[in-house]
């Protein structure tokens, strides 16, 4: 199953110019744990799917009380700079909806 399929929200942004925030919603708690049980929104999930190493990942963490998952990550040119093909990092979310959960 899909990670879009059971998220209530799955979103990017910027997080300055030089970094592009993740933010992944779960409309009730059974949701929200089944994800964190299954360990798949992880720092090496994260790494794989946005090509991020090591100190790239400045944050990834879950957030309980919103039901959450965050992770910020370093962008690759800065927001407008030549090369940036995403100015608003909106557009960042796609590779997380596809992320497998185990059923």
């Amino acid at each position: 199953m899909y990670l879009a399929t059971i998220a209530s929200v799955i979103r990017t942004k910027n997080s300055g110019p030089f970094e592009i925030t993740m933010d992944v919603m779960f409309r009730d708690e059974s949701t929200y744990q089944r994800v964190v049980d299954a360990n798949v929104l992880t720092r090496g999930a994260i790494s794989s799917l946005y090509d991020a190493q090591g100190d790239d990942i400045l944050t990834c963490m879950w957030w309980e009380p919103a039901l959450a998952f965050k992770a910020t990550i370093k962008r690759t040119a800065p927001s407008g700079s030549f090369g940036d093909d995403d100015v608003h990092g909106s557009g960042a979310h796609v590779p997380l909806m596809y992320l497998q959960v185990p059923e």
